[in-house]
């Protein structure tokens, strides 16, 4: 399970689809910057990780300028219809949303959007030279991969109840599952990106496209309407940042969950890891410790900030750290109670450092493996069952509010050491991402691993990523046995996974040498290939 890391001078990219990456290569090869890159693979994972991203989700970009000389953040995340309120759905006798169907899919989606205004900002190529790939791999076919097969496996059931996914996934002679390796052709979606390519993204929100989407969306008794893809917008935003072992890590403000990790490495600052083993149950129960404590801040006041007050300047200050890491039973160790609620997973991160010294670090999602398992009508697009996020609870910050961004989960990182982009990171993973980055952030920084290895070591997850119903401490197990045990001795609840388990997502990442030598890595737990050069 271990990937070779390339190591090159000039470009890198990294992302969860070999196909993908290849696309960014080939941009890059043509003249393209980072940016431009980062939009092909972002197009192209739309089109050949359908179960994880697509035209109907959201995206979040973070973009370091090499000719201004800062990190500068997009949120293309959607906003809720502006028919959606909480009595709409407790007046159906609902205690929550649903979490699939054309009910579930109440935001618009964020991506197209975000693909032009980082294009429009920062790009070099032409628009339809960005989007051709995927086009063709929508129109003339790919072979399903492994990981997307076996989500096909794991959601047959809803695959067969929609008509285009049953008639995209399902062998029509054997009526079973189309096999690992089968082309894979979406007609329809390939004219959904041709409208795109020949209308740019006023053909997504304000166009005939836009039209075909809500018609549908309105015939099956959902509420999204023209209004609320015509009055979509992206935004630029001020990323988040604290110091960490003299570097500075950034991410995405809210309405991400960014600042979680950011908070997590403020408390881990105060903790000298020099004597801690990182395969020792000490250092899983010292960061499940930490992620309680972050978590607990998280779920107290995350939210979109139009609506909600976020006091991030508290939230991330060294001061609540240092009284966070004092609350830490270490030693003598002992698990603390937390209960967290459940969410969903599906995402796919990507990374791209250009010879320009421009670095994009950017991640998408349909929020749960293939969204809302709902296509609108004959346009091969999947919505997003993002919204199904939020709360019917009046008193919750992420209570559902017409026009409102929901909690979100997506949180590229980047790491700068000195001024220049030292790391690039992200993952799969719902309650997963700001542990999978914690894990590869320490292995990195304090344990020397490189990014490959970082990547490679054994991941845990705490809480109910995947929408699972117990938080319970997973813990890959690669002769853990004795370690697991002990976390068990001190109270915490574990279970023992498989030792390259899914469940863990799928991580990307690059890192930046100071002789200038770039480092790419892809998870060797999905699909996903490093390319430099």
């Amino acid at each position: 399970m271990n990937n070779v890391m390339p190591r090159a001078y000039r470009f890198m990219v990294t992302s969860p689809h070999y196909l993908a990456s290849h696309v960014g290569s080939l941009v890059l090869a043509q003249g393209g910057n980072a940016i431009d890159a980062a939009v092909a693979i972002s197009a192209a994972l739309a089109v050949v990780y359908p179960h994880m991203t697509g035209l109907g989700g959201d995206s979040f970009f973070l973009i370091y300028s090499a000719e201004e000389g800062k990190v500068i953040g997009l949120n293309g995340s959607g906003r809720a219809a502006k028919t959606a309120n909480p009595d709409v759905y407790r007046s159906e006798g609902l205690a929550r949303l649903p979490d699939r169907g054309v009910r579930s899919a109440l935001t618009v989606p964020g991506m197209v959007d975000a693909w032009w205004e980082v294009w429009s900002k920062y790009g070099k190529l032409a628009w339809e030279k960005l989007l051709t790939p995927a086009l063709e791999y929508a129109e003339k076919g790919f072979p399903i991969s492994r990981d997307l097969h076996g989500w096909m496996q794991r959601d047959e059931l809803l695959l067969r109840a929609d008509p285009v996914l049953s008639e995209l996934f399902i062998d029509p002679l054997t009526n079973e599952l189309k096999s690992e390796g089968a082309r894979l052709v979406q007609t329809q979606l390939a004219e959904s990106l041709r409208s795109i390519i020949s209308g740019g993204r006023d053909s997504f929100y304000n166009g005939a496209l836009m039209r075909r989407i809500v018609d549908a969306v309105r015939k099956d008794g959902g509420i999204l309407a023209e209004e609320d893809f015509r009055s979509h917008r992206c935004d630029w935003v001020e990323p988040l940042s604290v110091t960490y072992r003299g570097k500075d890590i950034y991410q995405m403000p809210p309405n991400s969950q960014g600042f979680s990790l950011l908070m997590m490495l403020n408390i881990l600052e105060t903790i000298n890891l020099e004597g801690i083993p990182r395969h020792s149950a000490e250092f899983y129960h010292l960061v499940t410790e930490v992620i309680k404590r972050a978590f607990s801040y998280r779920d107290m006041y995350l939210s979109d900030p139009d609506f909600v007050s976020v006091p991030i300047e508290q939230l991330l200050s060294k001061e609540l750290a240092t009284q966070l890491s004092a609350q830490i039973a270490f030693p003598p160790n002992q698990a603390s109670p937390f209960h967290s609620v459940p969410m969903g997973q599906d995402t796919a991160y990507a990374a791209v450092v250009d010879e320009e010294g421009n670095a994009v670090s950017f991640i998408q999602s349909l929020y749960y493996d293939f969204g809302s398992a709902y296509v609108a009508g004959d346009t091969g697009i999947i919505l997003q069952n993002r919204g199904s996020y939020f709360s019917l609870d009046d008193t919750h910050p992420n209570v559902l509010a017409p026009g409102k961004r929901t909690f979100h989960t997506l949180m590229p990182g980047m790491a700068l050491k000195d001024g220049k982009p030292y790391l690039l990171v992200g993952t799969q993973g719902g309650e997963g991402q700001p542990q999978t980055q914690l894990s590869i952030i320490t292995g990195v920084m304090d344990y020397g691993y490189t990014i490959q290895e970082a990547i490679g070591l054994p991941r845990w997850v705490y809480g109910r990523t995947w929408g699972e119903e117990s938080d319970r401490l997973k813990i890959e197990n690669r002769e853990l046995g004795k370690e697991i045990e002990r976390l068990e001795e001190w109270g915490h609840e574990v279970d023992a996974m498989s030792s390259w388990d899914g469940i863990m997502g799928q991580a990307q990442g690059i890192l930046i040498e100071d002789n200038g030598v770039i480092s790419g890595a892809a998870d060797p737990r999905g699909d996903g290939f490093a390319i430099g050069w």
